[in-house]
């Protein structure tokens, strides 16, 4: 697959088949990801990937623990400042539109409750990775991790694989650190989704809008 074709068919997925993928894929894809630069070649990301027993062992107690609606370990750092426009309508664009596809009314607390649990079981895809960094490191660092996210995700996509990355893992933190026996020195920073996308459930038909140039993009020429 050329970059250029990698880099438009990877998407977000939220619907995963069930077939396992093999651990020597997996290897390979973070293989391919460790290539990715890093400010002086520090290489701060730390990876928890999580299979079989281990990943229903994370599933069943972080899900459990979510459940007594703790207050105290929904963000272990703060992972988003205030939002204002043009950023609140593009989030809320991406919303209704997923929300819409998996036929969830707006006001349905329940459901949507429900419905965000499926981030805590990697959306069913048979792996799952936990990020980590050194709570010492500084903002670049997380600029490095970002982009081996990135070369992970491409990895895969590569090889025919899916993937979503998800921010919620940094929401009760506790109950993953104790599972995945995370030092105390470290943040938890997001999970990634692996596995083979379920085409047949219709959110996976969403492919989320992308700004013009012109929106963002300011020449100096001259």
């Amino acid at each position: 697959m050329l970059f250029a074709d990698a880099l438009r068919a990877r998407k977000s997925v939220r619907a995963f088949k069930s077939d396992p993928v093999p651990r020597a894929v997996v290897e390979a894809i973070l293989d391919d990801a460790s290539r990715a630069p890093s400010g002086t070649n520090i290489q701060p990301w730390k990876v928890h990937v999580v299979m079989g027993a281990a990943r229903e062992r994370l599933v069943a107690e972080v899900l459990a623990h979510r459940e007594t609606k703790p207050e105290d370990d929904k963000a272990e750092f703060p992972h988003r400042g205030k939002r204002k426009e043009p950023y609140t309508s593009r989030m809320r664009t991406l919303g209704k539109a997923m929300y819409g596809l998996i036929g969830i009314p707006k006001g349905d607390e329940v459901a949507g409750w429900e419905q965000w649990g499926r981030n805590y079981k990697f959306f069913d895809a048979p792996v799952g990775l936990i990020f980590t960094i050194d709570k010492e490191l500084g903002p670049m660092s997380y600029v490095d991790i970002g982009i081996f996210l990135q070369s992970l995700m491409l990895s895969a996509t590569s090889r025919g694989l899916s993937t979503c990355a998800q921010g919620a893992w940094n929401n009760y933190w506790t109950a993953t650190r104790r599972v995945l026996d995370v030092p105390d020195d470290e943040y938890i920073v997001c999970g990634v989704s692996l596995g083979y996308e379920d085409a047949s459930v219709p959110v996976n038909g969403l492919v989320s809008e992308r700004e013009p140039l012109g929106s963002f993009v300011t020449w100096h020429e001259g």
